[in-house]
This record gives C-alpha cells, sequence and structure tokens, in this order.
C-alpha cells in the first residue's frame, strides 16, 4: 500500500496516454492572448439582410458598445437596432417621429440624434401639417432609448416655406449640426438646447431639388457637407461659417445624388451617391481645399442612402431597398 502523503506514481503507458489527451485538446481549443481583437479574430460579416417590411431606414449607425447597429426609419419614424444575426429591435419611439433620416451617435455622451422630417410617401405617421415642413432634432439615450430632447428646427429660418432635415454631425464640444435639404440652412444645437441658424447662404439650395444632405465633422475645427442635386462638398468652418468654400473635385467622378458621408480618416472621405448606386472615395492632401477620387463601390440597385464606419477601417452602407420592400441590407464596403 503506498504511502499516504505521497500521490501514486503513474506508470509509463498511463502518461502516454495523459501527453495524447493533452495534445487533442491543444489542437481543439482556439488559442487566445490578450492582444487578440475579438472583431479581428470572429470576422464582422460582409452582409446582414433584416427581415423587416417597409422600414426603409435612411440612417444608420456602428454602437461599439452594445456590438449593433442603430438604423432609423424614413416610414415609421422609430430608431431600430440590428445585430449581426439580423435581428432587429425597436430602441426608441414617439408620435413625433414622423420619418427619422440621419443619426448620430454620441457615444462618449451616450446619446443618439435623429434628424426628423415628414417624407410624405409611405410615411404612416405623415399630416398635412407637417408635410415638407418639419425640420426637427430628438435626442435618446443610446443604451435605453430614453427621450431626452426635442427641438423644432424649422422655425429658426421660418423664412422659408419647406424644411426636411436631413443629417447631423457633432463636434468635439457636443454641438450638433444639421443640414436642411429644402432650405439653405445648417442649423446648431448646442448641449443647452439652444438651436440656430447657424449658416443660411443661397449657394447651398438645391432648388426645387435636394440640396443639402450627409455632412460630419472634420477634428481640425470643420465641417464637410455635401450637396445631392450637384455633388457639391463644402468645406464650413466653424469659427467662420461665412467663410465656407467649395472643394474642388474633378469632373470624374461626379458626385451628383451625394447623400450620406463617412470621414473615414482626416484626408479620406466617403460619399454614398444614391442615384448611381456607388460610394466614391475621395481624398485631399490639402486640409480639403482640393479632392481626387481615389476607388469606389458598386452597391447595385439598392438605392443606398449613408455609411457607418465599424472598427478601425471597415465601412457598411446602408441599403433600404425601397419603402415597400420586405427587407433591407447593411453591407460592408470593398473598394
Amino acid at each position: 500500500m503506498p504511502h499516504p502523503s505521497r500521490p501514486t506514481p503513474l506508470n509509463p503507458f498511463a502518461l502516454l496516454r495523459l501527453a495524447v489527451l493533452a495534445l487533442g485538446l491543444v489542437t481543439v481549443l482556439p488559442g487566445c492572448s490578450d492582444d487578440d481583437d475579438p472583431e479581428t479574430t470572429v470576422g464582422a460579416p460582409d452582409k446582414i439582410t433584416v427581415p423587416q417590411a417597409a422600414l426603409h431606414p435612411e440612417g444608420v449607425q456602428w454602437d461599439e458598445a452594445n456590438k449593433r447597429f442603430l438604423v432609423s426609419s424614413r416610414t415609421q419614424g422609430r430608431i431600430g437596432t440590428v445585430k449581426d444575426d439580423s435581428t432587429y429591435t425597436v430602441l426608441a419611439d414617439e408620435p413625433r417621429l414622423i420619418s427619422t433620416i440621419g443619426l448620430n451617435l454620441d457615444a462618449g455622451r451616450n446619446r443618439v440624434l435623429a434628424a426628423v422630417s415628414d417624407a410624405g410617401a409611405n410615411t404612416t405617421r405623415s399630416t398635412a401639417a407637417t408635410l415638407r415642413k418639419l425640420a426637427a432634432v430628438a435626442i435618446f439615450n443610446s443604451t435605453n432609448g430614453s427621450l431626452i430632447s426635442y427641438t423644432d428646427l424649422g422655425s429658426k429660418a421660418a423664412s422659408y416655406s419647406q424644411h426636411f432635415a436631413n443629417d447631423i454631425a457633432v463636434d468635439a464640444q457636443g454641438n450638433a449640426y444639421i443640414t436642411d435639404s429644402f432650405a439653405p440652412v445648417i442649423y446648431k444645437l448646442d448641449l443647452q438646447g439652444n438651436a440656430t441658424v447657424f449658416l443660411e447662404n443661397a449657394q447651398l439650395s438645391g432648388g426645387t431639388g435636394f440640396g443639402l444632405n450627409g455632412i460630419v465633422f472634420h477634428p481640425d475645427g470643420y465641417l464637410l457637407a455635401a450637396k445631392t442635386n450637384d455633388g457639391s462638398l463644402f468645406k464650413i468652418p466653424l469659427n467662420n461659417p461665412v467663410g465656407f468654400t467649395k472643394v474642388v473635385t474633378p469632373a470624374t467622378p461626379a458626385l451628383t445624388g451625394a447623400d450620406g458621408l463617412l470621414l473615414l480618416d482626416n484626408q479620406t472621405l466617403l460619399v454614398v451617391a444614391g442615384n448611381q448606386s456607388t460610394v466614391y472615395r475621395m481624398r485631399s492632401t490639402d486640409a480639403w481645399a482640393n479632392a481626387v477620387g481615389s476607388g469606389s463601390f458598386a452597391t447595385g440597385a439598392v438605392s443606398p442612402t449613408t455609411i457607418t464606419r465599424r472598427n478601425t477601417a471597415d465601412a457598411y452602407v446602408l441599403y433600404p431597398y425601397q419603402p415597400t420592400s420586405p427587407r433591407f441590407a447593411i453591407v460592408k464596403a470593398t473598394f
């Protein structure tokens, strides 16, 4: 009988069997380390198809903290979330959300901002009082969807009979800048809830069509905004908005139909040209005095609207299809 204070020694055959079992576990178990990036290891999907009928989302934002996309709804107004497994969940909804268009996730302040308009056709909450007259911004808690504020913007530019709040940029101080596609105006909404006209100029008009659309904040202290009807890009200094300039771009690619924008890095801007079914990559080496095309991504006839960043360099395009479609998709852009 072995000594009670010592473990029973294993014979050589038992040791060999344990070594084989250990080797099998090493082969089966995935490797991991503190340096592994979960997104890179698992891999983000190339396409997420969401079976939601007639939602027609116009805006999309990637929510890194919760590993989900946020999407708006032109037809139903509500704001929802989309997981990689195509699960859609309503995050926020309230009666004044007639059409939600552009979104901006201000993650550091735990809020999501939505441009609110009345798109008319196929919009379930449209009224005669708001049709083509509504420009507002609604702000929600990005975790639980509770309403933080709702601010009318169109009354700040009452000399124009038509309004359409479209897209939103947020600067480092938390000020929001909202484009109006039916009036040549960019609004500003500060953290205290004060709304003003930040910039008004006839050059920003779209005539009888859509004017200003996508807008982004550049960390060097200015905005970049696109005009849909002719594809113009504008550089607008925060400290001197009336000194805005038109970015010089080549004839090819023409950015007509410009919709959503994504500043991928300080020198790279992605432009979704919806009516061309194309995302253009534009680059600038002189602080957006000039820009040239450096690639494109063809989406097909899916009415792409806007684009969002996921991880460091991945960009995902929103395919809303048509207002009556039984689905929409979020697709990784490849150039």
